[in-house]
């Protein structure tokens, strides 16, 4: 596997020698995962193997892995941890999440997306590696998922030329930069969109060496053929509610009442 990885590191041009000089002085920061939407049972592990239920608002570090039960579905934003709130309380301007299931949410769109995964029932995946780097004029990031059983739909924002993401399945690994694709653990590929060209995946043959596929946007990749088709119309406009969901960034409400009680102080004895 690790000899796949870097064939498709180094055809996508994503991992140079070096970072700058700027860059490591700055230093690489863990990232983490952020739980912003769970529905039905969803668990996560810390790597010791003991699941625990998962809540919306949960922040796993890298080397977590999430799974969902045959009722499951959660969405997961990965990156920088989400400080909450992330802008003053406004009920005037305040939005219902676009998922009716989101409960104490709201939905925001913040003005840089952020990186997001759902998975669907029966679907679990870890996070192998999160990293972040600042350098300054730009942030590199180092993401690695492995997708173990199940689907996930991956929304991924245009990334800096040294920035790398990569999803694992037992048979392969595929590799992005700015890309709306869905994955499962057999290597079926669909293609939504994309600004970097879409998604090259490497599966390992009998005689174990890389054999690679590049799934172009609107486009599905059958593992077994190794042939690309159109994704249908039906399929397409599912999709475009997922990845619309994915791009939305749901923040906690924590408090929006406003306090309307009337107090009456005597002007003569000063009490209410």
């Amino acid at each position: 596997m690790k000899h796949v990885q870097l064939f498709i590191a180094a055809i996508l041009a994503v991992a140079p020698l070096t970072l700058s000089a700027k860059a490591a002085t700055l230093g690489t920061q863990p990232g983490c995962a952020t739980i912003v939407r769970a529905v039905g049972q969803v668990e996560y592990n810390l790597g010791d193997g003991q699941w625990h239920p998962v809540v919306a608002g949960k922040v796993l570090p890298p080397g977590s892995t999430i799974r969902t039960l045959f009722n499951g579905h959660a969405d997961v934003v990965l990156g920088r941890e989400i400080q909450f709130p992330q802008a003053k309380p406004n009920p005037e301007r305040i939005g219902q999440a676009s998922d009716g299931q989101v409960t104490g949410f709201i939905d925001y769109r913040p003005s840089v997306e952020q990186n997001a995964i759902r998975l669907v029932p029966d679907t679990t995946v870890s996070i192998d590696k999160l990293f972040i780097t600042d350098t300054g004029a730009d942030s590199v990031s180092d993401t690695e998922l492995n997708l173990t059983q199940g689907k996930i739909y991956c929304s991924v924002k245009k990334l800096s030329g040294a920035s790398k993401y990569f999803v694992k399945i037992p048979q392969g690994i595929a590799g992005v930069r700015g890309t709306w694709f869905s994955i499962d653990v057999a290597g079926q590929v669909v293609c939504f969109e994309s600004t970097g060209g879409g998604v090259l995946i490497a599966f390992t043959n009998a005689a174990g060496s890389p054999v690679t596929y590049l799934v172009t946007p609107g486009s599905i990749l059958d593992p077994v053929t190794g042939q690309s088709s159109n994704i249908p119309p039906a399929d397409m406009a599912f999709l475009n509610q997922v990845f619309d969901a994915l791009k939305t960034l749901y923040l906690v409400i924590l408090d929006f009442n406003e306090d309307r009680t009337q107090t009456f102080v005597s002007p003569v004895n000063g009490r209410r």
